[in-house]
């Protein structure tokens, strides 16, 4: 049964209200169009409900807990801090609620009309919406499709009970005794950490050689010794095979570095990457050039090859990350809009929330000899800064790489505390084509974390005050 089918026009249609859609939204809004988001779940899509905000909120949990275990050195001691999961996750959910709520608000200040339900294109500028019993109609002079990404599941484990994606996991009502997460990639290691910190036995299965594979083997190393304190059991080079439900959990049965292993959890953790959400949207009944991988193919500024609907986020080529997708969105709706807007990825930073924080953007070393150029490096520990050391966290460093001849900076590495946050300041040098003197002569606080940035700069240039060269 179809009721009340009936047609609205509006300037431009966003399909989705993640980070990337409601962001686009916004732009387009603020540029002068009439704007409706049409989202068949929550505004604020995966990543405000059920992505990188509760698993921050999570990690800063963990973090305190654990934290309360170690200040007797400080001459701090703490006795009977115990953890109510249940208040943990009513504080999460509070954050998601009020973030979600802000987005809601500013959805009506720019007066963008929120449409719940699926889309489906039924022709190159129009869609109906599905939501239960009702499906309308909506006509479009533009479109920006930011429909985001789900967790893959494996044939082997499927989701379900004792199966979790990293939804599920950010939702438990009750600490785990025991997990086994398959996948050793940002998703697995923060919330490996996180159960880890709160007292669940944790084991990693990672079928490369190292966890985190992507960044400098370096940067995990020490990840994974902090994991191993934690006691985290870390395993590489490990094929996940299969799996035996149990009256209280689970037998998995994985291959690791070639021998056959049986580990009993309670649960299991999938985090083996996630999958565009383009096969129910009606794009190639349109004609709209997709991959392999069902990610559509765009130009410079998020056009498909249907020139009035563009896409943006976890749906296109390159890393799915959020701030990408908002990125991507002010860049759409901006072209839209007839501005002369262009990606330009050449410093988007990829972060990873675990202990310690590692962040990385422009180039590494490896990249930077496979493009034959000649650069320098000034790499500067945590160990040599009065406020890593003040606030007990002394491990790691941070790597500056920079064109020799020039001093142009092209990249930094970060593994320590608050990499999330210096990264930042590095990426704006490589934006606005700064070189090492730049971040030498720019006057940097004290003590903070950031001179580790302004000692890195000064190390690459061969006169480093805080230690040898």
């Amino acid at each position: 049964m179809v009721v009340g089918e009936f047609t609205t026009e509006v300037d431009v249609l966003v399909i989705g209200a993640g980070p990337g859609g409601y962001v686009a939204a916004i732009r387009a809004a603020q540029m002068g169009k009439t704007v409706a988001v049409v989202e068949k779940a929550d505004i604020g899509g995966v990543c405000l409900n059920v992505g990188c905000i509760p698993s921050k909120a999570m990690i800063h949990a963990a973090h305190t807990y654990e934290h309360t275990q170690h200040t007797e050195s400080m001459g701090i001691t703490m006795e009977n801090v115990k953890v109510d999961f249940a208040k943990v996750q009513e504080w999460k959910s509070s954050i998601v609620k009020q973030l979600t709520g802000g987005v809601g608000s500013l959805f009506k200040g720019h007066k963008i009309q929120v449409i719940p339900g699926e889309a489906l294109f039924v022709s190159e500028n129009e869609v109906r919406v599905f939501h239960g019993y009702d499906v309308n109609r909506y006509r479009f002079e533009h479109c920006i499709i930011a429909t985001g990404s789900r967790p893959i599941e494996l044939p082997a484990f499927p989701f379900g009970k004792r199966v979790l994606s990293s939804t599920e996991a950010l939702s438990l009502t009750e600490l785990p005794k025991s997990l086994v997460v398959i996948g050793g990639g940002y998703i697995g290691i923060e919330l490996g950490t996180v159960f880890a910190k709160f007292g669940t036995k944790v084991t990693i299965l990672e079928g490369s050689d190292q966890i985190l594979p992507g960044f400098e083997p370096d940067m995990p190393r020490l990840v994974e010794r902090k994991l191993k304190k934690l006691g985290v059991t870390i395993n590489t080079k490990a094929l996940a095979q299969g799996m035996e439900e149990t009256e209280n959990g689970v037998i998995v049965k994985a291959e690791v570095k070639g021998e056959q292993q049986q580990i009993e959890a309670e649960y299991v953790l999938v985090t083996v990457g996630r999958r565009p959400n383009t096969d129910e949207l009606g794009v190639g009944d349109i004609g709209m050039n997709l991959t392999d991988r069902g990610l559509i193919v765009v130009d410079k500024q998020g056009r498909t090859n249907i020139p009035n609907v563009y896409a943006i986020g976890d749906i296109v080529a390159g890393p799915a990350l959020a701030h990408k997708a908002s990125y991507e969105g002010k860049v759409a709706a901006e072209a839209i809009a007839g501005h002369p807007a262009e990606v330009d990825y050449k410093a988007i930073p990829a972060v990873v929330f675990c202990d310690p924080e590692i962040a990385s953007v422009g180039i590494n070393e490896k990249e930077a000899k496979e493009k034959g150029i000649d650069y320098v490096v000034g790499r500067f520990p945590f160990a040599a800064n009065g406020r890593a050391l003040s606030v007990n966290a002394g491990e790691g460093y941070v790597k500056l790489i920079a064109e020799k001849e020039s001093n142009l900076v092209l990249g930094a590495q970060i593994v320590g505390p608050e990499a999330s946050n210096i990264i930042a300041e590095i990426g704006l040098a490589i934006e606005m084509g700064a070189t090492l003197e730049d971040i030498e002569l720019t006057i940097h606080a004290h003590p903070t974390l950031g001179e580790v940035t302004m000692e890195a700069a000064e190390l690459a240039l061969g006169r480093p005050i805080h230690v040898m060269k």
